[in-house]
């Protein structure tokens, strides 16, 4: 009885508007208040112990280094590149926004970051060289995702704090799949592009691409050193975040001298806005965890998949379909807060590799960023396009249909992330 009412109590906060960290946190102080014996002092030590990670310092520093690219105007030197290199294709500019995410999410790991830096440039530029509305903003939203899903991921980085998975095997887990999202939307980008004959970029010269290559290098060799160095033991994650965040500081300072030190307090202050929500929402979910516990949900649902004869396949399959509804109206990161410590025993009595519960878990939430009521990225795109939401969401359906098949590819072949 307990637990069906918190539960009616969490819902009624999310229909309320109360922001989903703040609900989680409700929830946990009510529902910890009904257990009998339960110490007054459980709430703030379990939301302490929550955050209480070394792998979690990667969150804010991620964070912090797509703020400083999109200060430091790095995001428009990778668009540039991006346009020179595949604009000249039809719908050229659609193809350049997804090449722009696939390396955007190379530096920065925030999905949001991508689509508000790469969305206030591409969204109006494809709209004026006479692309529609619901194609710009279509391909921005959907592409964004990409930045949970190649690395550096701060997804990743929470999954493997929560489940004490290599972070460093997400990371080369999540390379494949990523750029198969990128290809096969840019597959749909020419599909539609032959069928509405959409335009392409105007050439540019052989001086103008090698300038245009070599103003971007210095922000697309940044995923080379951060993968290769966590590969190669040369630092953990979280160094490789403070890395990241030094390096695009010094590229934007000292190579591009596009920021300056006056602009890093409001650097810091966007960063620590944007960590504040996402920690907050893990510690709150933390100690719901405890009340979770509590009521032995991890053996309900251990025993929910025996009955049904432990079949490896339909378990993921379930996942998948639990997510896709989760990310509907939740962020991913209170998400697998809430549900991964639930799943992932039962993932390995069933032998499945927590690399690949992690990446499917990761993808199908990314889907949560482009799909109504939550969908962030969707948003965020909107409101740049000035596009009605009901219209942005069937714009991304396409490019969702890419992400499932994917998505499906990495359920039936966990080798394609190289575990």
């Amino acid at each position: 009885m307990e637990l069906a009412l918190i539960t009616l109590l969490f819902i009624g906060l999310i229909i309320l508007g109360i922001p989903i960290a703040f609900s989680i946190g409700i929830a946990s102080l009510v529902g910890i208040g009904t257990m009998t014996g339960a110490p007054t002092t459980m709430i703030p030590m379990k939301m302490f112990y929550g955050l209480n990670s070394y792998v979690l310092l990667a969150v804010p520093l991620f964070v912090l280094t797509a703020n400083i690219m999109n200060s430091g105007q790095i995001s428009h030197r990778l668009i540039n590149f991006s346009i020179a290199l595949v604009g000249r294709k039809p719908g050229g500019l659609g193809h350049a926004n997804v090449l722009v995410s696939m390396l955007f999410a190379g530096v920065s790991g925030s999905s949001t970051a991508d689509t508000a830096g790469v969305g206030k440039i591409l969204i109006p530029n494809m709209i004026n060289k006479g692309y529609s509305r619901e194609m710009a903003v279509g391909v921005t939203a959907a592409s964004s995702t990409i930045g949970g899903i190649i690395p550096p991921s701060i997804t990743m980085v929470i999954y493997g704090g929560l489940t004490n998975t290599s972070v460093g095997q997400l990371f080369i887990g999540g390379m494949i799949p990523g750029v198969l999202i990128g290809l096969g939307m840019m597959f749909v980008i020419s599909i539609i592009a032959k069928r509405d004959n959409l335009p392409k970029a105007e050439k540019i010269s052989r001086v103008e691409f090698i300038s245009l290559t070599k103003d971007a290098v210095p922000a697309m060799i940044t995923p080379l050193i951060i993968i290769g160095g966590i590969v190669f033991g040369v630092f953990t994650p979280t160094e490789a975040a403070a890395f990241s965040a030094v390096y695009a500081y010094f590229v934007s300072a000292f190579y591009y001298k596009s920021i300056s030190l006056k602009d890093l307090p409001k650097i810091f202050t966007e960063t620590l806005k944007l960590s504040c929500l996402s920690l907050f929402a893990l510690a709150a979910a933390s100690a719901l965890g405890e009340f979770l516990g509590y009521y032995q949900i991890n053996a309900i649902v251990s025993g929910f998949f025996d009955g049904m004869g432990g079949n490896e396949y339909l378990f993921l399959f379930i996942i998948v379909a639990f997510f896709l509804f989760v990310g509907t109206f939740m962020d991913a990161i209170p998400a697998m807060v809430l549900f991964v410590p639930v799943v992932y025993p039962v993932a390995l009595t069933l032998g499945i590799d927590p690399v690949q519960l992690g990446i499917v878990v990761i993808i199908t939430l990314s889907i949560g960023l482009i799909t109504p009521p939550y969908g962030l990225c969707l948003l965020i795109a909107s409101s740049i396009g000035e596009l009605s939401i009901d219209r942005s969401f069937k714009a991304v359906m396409p490019y969702i249909s890419v992400i499932v098949l994917v998505l499906i590819a990495v359920i039936f072949m966990p080798f394609i992330l190289l575990i």
